[in-house]
């Protein structure tokens, strides 16, 4: 915990600093909501197809899930989905004729989780 999905358009893997976002990423989130750096897992998901409203070409799209044990309030979580969107936006080179469309959530892990 937390648990970080981030999925990307294919079409971003020349100019997305995956492992500098990381780095950045950990240490806020572990400052925003009281963890270890050591507890954050990211795993970066290429999307191979994306498409947006109806524009099949020219856009690209990066979305974040951040999944926390329960207890921090909404105030918190939205602080922290603006701060990261923000900090993504700085670890992505602009690409001539792409669009960005970046999205970020923190929620709540299902009580059902376990790790070892």
């Amino acid at each position: 915990m937390p648990q970080i999905t981030v999925d990307y358009s294919s079409q971003l893997d020349e100019s997305f600093d995956f492992h500098g976002f990381a780095g950045a990423l950990h240490p806020l989130i572990a400052e925003t909501v009281t963890t270890k750096i050591a507890a954050c897992k990211t795993r970066f998901r290429e999307v191979a197809g994306t498409v947006v409203a109806d524009s099949p070409d020219g856009s690209a799209i990066v979305h974040i899930e951040i999944a926390l044990l329960a207890g921090r309030t909404p105030e918190i979580k939205a602080q922290l989905t603006e701060s990261v969107l923000e900090l993504l936006a700085g670890h992505i080179r602009p690409t001539d004729g792409l669009t960005l469309h970046l999205s970020a959530e923190t929620r709540d892990l299902d009580p059902s989780y376990r790790k070892s």
